[in-house]
């Protein structure tokens, strides 16, 4: 039987994560978040193309923050316990995963 990460419950896919590194991640996202909002309003407002572009690059550019920030976590977790482990699929879950984070 192959064997899981100790983050995850069998049956669930989860990750355990300390306080700081949930809040930090969450924070991230609440920019992300009030970035994406700012953009709505400046369509609202009838805002100059161009303008709204450069805060939908400055946003993309946040999630991609986030999304290494949250790989390099994940990598040095998850995927490393489970190679150790010797779980055959975490190094194909992982090329699956870079394969979408890199589109």
């Amino acid at each position: 039987m192959e064997e899981i990460c100790p983050c995850c419950r069998p049956g669930e896919r989860k990750t355990r994560r300390d306080e700081a590194e949930k809040k930090k991640l969450i924070n991230r996202l609440a920019r992300i978040e009030g970035q994406i909002r700012g953009m709505r309003g400046m369509l609202e407002r009838d805002a100059y193309c161009a303008d709204v572009l450069t805060q939908s690059a400055a946003a993309g550019a946040a999630l991609d923050a986030f999304n290494r920030e949250l790989l390099t976590s994940h990598l040095n977790s998850c995927v490393v316990s489970d190679i150790r482990s010797g779980r055959e699929g975490a190094v194909d879950e992982l090329s699956a995963l870079l394969k979408k984070l890199m589109r």
